[in-house]
């Protein structure tokens, strides 16, 4: 039997709408081999969200690669242990993908390299970040070229840096997030973000704590995102020693946050604001995941 082991992952960080992607220490594990039937089960958190048959995201995915590559491929048993909050913003859709797309590379023989699953996998998702993150592990800039491939630079996280999410107790859709987008920008917001993307990295990869959390303002996505998460607001202006900074995850609702190791205390001061705005949440610390997906072969 396989297993394929995927991270959560956060996108955006601020300024990177759909650009931007970090892995997280959270995981999606599958269990696979050929069966004479498709059989399907699933443990761990939010088990019961999770399908069973076959319009299961990761079966599917794998079905979608083997039209795509012209295979045939035989049905399997795949049990699902899950630790990736669902509907949270910790980009649960893009671990599924990316277990569907490896599983379909082992069982079609194809041997593609990560790189190559992360193509197919961003092709499917319809943007690179999440999925960036998940193939290749730590913070991740991504793009799609202008002939539709998708490329990526990895890069690590100072040690003297950590991060954790918190998660509230609600779910946020991310059709219902998308839909509260502009369909155009201004010249100002743009360049403003544009100019705080290019810091953060910088930041990032210099470990430069004085560019936080300047580096992690946005003018894309979170002022409209706001109104549907309760407390993001405070948390995107909170400050406090230690802390770098505060984003929304992905589409949301649930908070990334940077601090400066020693200093871990400040995520609850995130959780202090949700439940000022009548919510409980769950503070994970994640850290980073630095390998991205691992497939190995069980005796």
């Amino acid at each position: 039997m396989d297993k394929v082991r995927v991270p959560a992952s956060s996108a955006n960080l601020g300024p990177g709408f759909d650009a931007l992607g970090l892995a997280l220490g959270i995981h999606l594990e599958c269990r696979f081999q050929r069966s004479e039937t498709l059989r399907i089960t699933a443990t761990g958190r939010d088990a019961d969200q999770i399908a069973t048959d076959e319009s299961n995201l990761i079966w599917q995915t794998a079905l979608a690669v083997a039209h795509d590559t012209g295979g045939t491929l035989p049905p399997i048993e795949l049990h699902i242990d899950n630790q990736i909050p669902l509907g949270k913003g910790l980009g649960s859709s893009a671990a599924a993908l990316t277990a569907g797309v490896v599983i379909a590379d082992r069982l079609l023989g194809l041997n593609w390299k990560p790189l190559r699953i992360l193509d197919e996998a961003a092709r499917i998702e319809g943007h690179p970040d999440n999925v960036a993150a998940c193939v290749l592990g730590s913070i991740v800039a991504s793009a799609i070229d202008s002939g539709g491939v998708a490329r990526a630079v990895r890069l690590e996280l100072p040690d003297t840096y950590g991060v954790a999410i918190v998660v509230p107790d609600f779910l946020l859709p991310t059709s219902e997030a998308r839909a509260v987008l502009p369909a155009t920008y201004s010249k100002a917001d743009t360049v403003f973000n544009v100019q705080r993307s290019a810091l953060l990295i910088a930041a990032l990869a210099t470990g430069t704590t004085s560019a936080f959390p300047t580096a992690l303002e946005d003018r894309m996505h979170q002022p409209y995102r706001a109104k549907l998460v309760p407390g993001l607001d405070a948390c995107i202006k909170l400050r406090a020693p230690g802390l770098l900074g505060c984003a929304l995850s992905g589409a949301g609702p649930s908070i990334l946050v940077f601090y400066e190791r020693g200093y871990e205390d400040v995520c609850d001061l995130v959780r202090q604001i949700f439940k000022l705005h009548g919510h409980e949440s769950e503070v994970m610390m994640a850290q980073i995941d630095g390998a991205g997906y691992s497939l190995e072969t069980e005796s």
